[in-house]
């Protein structure tokens, strides 16, 4: 700790400046990943205690129960998608004829659904590569100024030697420590959040078909009644 104070008594103000933003995207950064962390968490843990539950209702033909889930799992992107299809779906109910308008409406709602879960899921993470692809230069551009100030000692004093220039490479090299790793966390944890979308996505879209192909069965046996 001693060194590192050390090291910042004798940045120059601009140094400084490029560590303070490091700073400030290294938290950002962190904040984001463990806010994300946990609303995926919650998602992946809510949507494997209501597929079972939806399907049992769905199964007996009750989808007041159905709707019911799905408010009550808020946290899961199946229960959004499965809440959007049944809430259009449900109003025709009580009626001997289901129309294809019916239906076709159920449908687009859980393409809404499925948009606007995407679009959430995915919040944050532009800052996220934001910030893992810039950080690097951020600290490069430390790493320039700390040469330059190294250049600059070695030009106006009478000593040249490594002592003269001390000051200046370790701002560089502090700079350029900090940037990557601000940059290789950020890098790292998008990839793998983007992996859980795509997932997630995959999920949505199969439980939309499922429960459209539902709609369609039901409408099958009201028609053949």
């Amino acid at each position: 700790m001693g060194s590192f104070m050390e090291m910042w008594d004798q940045m120059g103000i601009l140094a400084k400046l490029v560590v303070l933003v490091l700073a400030i995207m290294s938290v950002w950064s962190i904040g984001v990943m463990i806010e994300r962390y946990i609303t995926y968490r919650k998602a992946r843990k809510q949507s494997q205690q209501f597929a079972p539950a939806v399907a049992e209702a769905l199964g007996k033909g009750n989808l007041e129960e159905a709707v019911e889930l799905a408010e009550q799992y808020d946290g899961s992107h199946l229960a959004r998608v499965v809440h959007a299809g049944l809430q259009e779906f449900r109003a025709h109910t009580g009626t001997d004829v289901i129309p294809g308008e019916t239906i076709e409406a159920s449908r687009r709602a859980i393409q809404r659904a499925t948009a606007i879960g995407i679009e959430d899921f995915k919040r944050g993470l532009g800052g996220l590569a934001t910030i893992g692809a810039t950080a690097p230069f951020v600290g490069l551009f430390g790493t320039t100024v700390g040469i330059i100030n190294a250049f600059t000692g070695m030009s106006s004093g009478a000593d040249v030697g490594l002592a003269a220039v001390a000051g200046g490479i370790s701002e560089a090299l502090v700079a350029t420590a900090i940037g990557l790793f601000v940059a290789v966390p950020a890098v790292w944890t998008y990839n793998y959040f983007t992996g859980k979308i795509e997932s997630f996505i995959v999920e949505m879209d199969n439980s939309g078909s499922e429960l459209v192909d539902y709609f369609l069965r039901r409408r099958s046996t009201k028609h053949g009644n």
